[in-house]
């Protein structure tokens, strides 16, 4: 990339950071952090447009074109070119186990993270005005709530001709990793160091699984019926808690008497999107964080005051949600164990 062409410098956001290590530390392997969504399209469908739509997307969302550099650095940084050549192919697929084996191939295909852009698309046609559009990118970019606006964005553009005539200006991500640097450090770290004291590690339910090669991640969906979700619904509003809250007690139970403790810590993935930010909701690019969520009882305690208690322990950290994992890990002092002073 030659000066010329470089459009911004900016610093990486703390789940950024982890992404970028583990791709640079599994570099031989396959990616688990390669994302893909597949859109199963019908009707007439101008392919010409939908190219020129993504295209757009592009050019309008500049953190999309990022490139990930370390070496000779401090710390790594994203660098931004100016124009990007939108990665685009377009197959045709003779039946239906062919158009799947072409998801499989973009799913484990990875990314060079020096080379812009970590996305890609390919439009299989699968049949008459059959087609499958794949969209794949890797996790470093995008979260699971920009994805939708992504998604909404894309086919917007595509329905007048690809252009961006009439759009809103982008709420650029550059805002948001500004009001990263903004925010108190010390504060959180003395606010988490608070929160986890007391905790000498991290509770490991699968210890050996660290020594495992990396598998791609997959879905199991647990569905509640009805009835179930109106008693839990009902129960939680009769205690000022919110679902999340009873899920994570919930699970916190469970880890403790699988791990024979009263005291036990696991991550938990938050959307990082604070709500003073102007623009954040439609905001496109990587907000989340991982952080711990501690939950400890005790055997003369209800189940309505274990869930109490732990909202209110949980909103006492909502303004320090943006600290890294690392940085929470290395305030609070954990060592390899799991257990409490």
């Amino acid at each position: 990339m030659n000066r010329g062409d470089l459009e911004d410098i900016l610093p990486l956001s703390p789940l950024q950071q982890g992404f970028f290590f583990h791709a640079l530390f599994d570099a031989d392997d396959t990616d688990v952090y390669t994302a893909q969504f597949v859109f199963d399209l019908e009707g007439p469908l101008d392919a010409a447009a939908l190219r020129a739509a993504a295209a757009t997307l592009l050019r309008r969302h500049a953190n999309l074109r990022a490139a990930f550099w370390h070496e000779d650095l401090s710390r790594p940084v994203q660098v931004i070119p100016r124009t990007v050549e939108l990665p685009w192919e377009e197959v045709t697929a003779a039946d239906a186990a062919e158009a799947d084996a072409i998801v499989a191939r973009e799913r484990v295909r990875g990314f060079d993270m020096t080379a812009p852009p970590l996305l890609r698309f390919v439009l299989v046609r699968t049949g008459p005005e059959r087609f499958r559009l794949i969209f794949t990118n890797h996790h470093i970019l995008l979260d699971g709530w920009s994805t939708p606006i992504l998604a909404t964005e894309l086919f917007m553009l595509y329905v007048q001709g690809g252009g961006d005539a009439g759009f809103p200006r982008v709420t650029p991500y550059k805002n948001y990793l500004a009001w990263l640097a903004r925010q108190d450090r010390a504060a959180a770290e003395d606010a988490w160091r608070r929160a986890l004291d007391g905790v000498d590690g991290p509770c490991l339910v699968a210890p050996e699984a660290a020594a495992r090669a990396p598998r791609p991640p997959e879905r199991t969906i647990t569905e509640l019926d009805r009835r179930t979700t109106r008693r839990l619904s009902r129960a939680a509003r009769r205690h000022n808690v919110t679902l999340s809250t009873v899920l994570q007690g919930a699970w916190g139970l469970v880890l403790g008497r699988f791990l024979g403790s009263r005291d036990v810590v696991f991550g938990a993935t938050v959307s990082g999107r604070p709500p003073e930010l102007p623009g954040i909701e439609q905001m496109v690019g990587l907000f989340i964080n991982t952080l711990p969520i501690r939950v400890r009882y005790r055997q003369d305690e209800t189940l309505a005051a274990l869930l109490e208690r732990l909202q209110a322990e949980q909103t006492d950290l909502l303004a320090h949600h943006h600290l890294g994992l690392t940085d929470i890990q290395r305030a609070a002092g954990h060592g390899a164990r799991c257990s409490t002073r």
